[in-house]
């Protein structure tokens, strides 16, 4: 844990370094576009009135295509590291996110058997998307909860039942995806993770869906710490710890399911950042919160751009590089805990 005297100035370098990996974003890709045409087009608006700098077509690329593309995997960021932290506390598990606990793989499922059904579809399927991905992930989160005995359980058993149920539910889709090839790319696109198909209409549900999350979760980070406590502990100090574990988990299962009904599922970001932001800020979540905001908006912003360049013209899906980067984190976590047992 680093003093709290230099936690400001650590905030601050993560928000620049955040700002900065955004407008280098922008810039990189086949189109050419400069760093200083970026700004320039940025700073004139979305509209186009003619520029000696930049051309129309540049413009759009950067409005309509990179522009909401980077905000949602900023947004997105920040919702997978919220709620790894969140489910951290809530199952007191260090080794719990939405991915390896199973809830992305949950809202896929949900989207899935929707498509499947021939739920999804029409002019309304926008709004249909996510409400089918909370209910695959609502109910896969509860199944989790009470197969393992909720929180009384030891965290291998919580941790073996979402593995388990991802197991199955990526069965599962295999299966759709096999019985009804048509939504073969979609259902791709949710195993794999892309930020592709982003556009301004699906940042502002995804947003609004963070904002209503994040703010309520920002207030409860005092009972947040008292999660951690033994239960009667919690009670002694007048929490509700059965109302207040039902808020988080319905506020945290919500934004991770919008989020990956729109952007499919990308593990570890829910693990590794709430981690790394432990060891500078300490286990006080008020402090770990907007530290977490800042660190997942960076790693997912740092993980897109991987994806879109490190191929060239080809584009990587960004759960890849998530998982690349976050499995040895989980292995380590692993050991650790083995050893904790011994």
């Amino acid at each position: 844990m680093i003093k709290k005297c230099y936690l400001p100035i650590i905030w601050l370098f993560l928000l620049v370094a955040l700002v900065v990996v955004s407008i280098s974003s922008l810039a990189l890709g086949p189109a050419g576009i400069t760093i200083k045409q970026t700004v320039a087009i940025i700073t004139g608006g979305p509209t186009y009135h003619g520029s000696t700098l930049f051309s129309s077509a540049q413009h759009r690329i950067i409005w309509n295509l990179r522009l909401p593309r980077i905000l949602t995997s900023l947004v997105a960021g920040m919702v997978l590291a919220v709620a790894g932290m969140v489910y951290q506390a809530l199952f007191r598990n260090p080794m719990a996110d939405p991915y390896v606990l199973g809830i992305s793989s949950g809202a896929a499922f949900g989207v899935a058997f929707a498509a499947f059904i021939g739920f999804i579809g029409g002019a309304t399927g926008v709004w249909q998307v996510p409400l089918a991905a909370f209910l695959g992930a609502a109910g896969t989160a509860l199944c989790i909860f009470f197969l393992s005995g909720g929180i009384r359980r030891s965290p291998a058993t919580l941790l073996l039942t979402g593995i388990a149920l991802n197991f199955l539910l990526s069965a599962l889709m295999t299966l759709f995806m096999y019985l009804n090839r048509a939504q073969l790319q979609s259902i791709m696109q949710w195993t794999l993770g892309s930020f592709s198909t982003s556009n301004w209409s699906k940042l502002l549900i995804i947003s609004i869906t963070a904002t209503f999350s994040i703010i309520p979760i920002g207030l409860l980070t005092r009972e947040l710490d008292i999660l951690l406590l033994d239960e009667a502990s919690a009670l002694s100090i007048g929490v509700s710890v059965r109302t207040v574990r039902l808020i988080l988990l319905a506020l945290s299962t919500l934004a991770t399911s919008i989020t990956v009904a729109f952007c499919g599922i990308i593990g570890f970001v829910g693990l590794m950042v709430p981690h790394i932001m432990r060891l500078i800020t300490g286990p006080r979540h008020a402090k770990l919160l907007p530290f977490s905001l800042v660190g997942g908006a960076l790693m997912m912003v740092t993980a897109d751009t991987l994806a879109r360049t490190v191929l060239g013209a080809s584009e990587l899906p960004v759960g890849i590089i998530t998982a690349i980067a976050g499995a040895p984190l989980f292995i380590v976590l692993l050991i650790n805990h083995k050893r904790e047992v011994r």
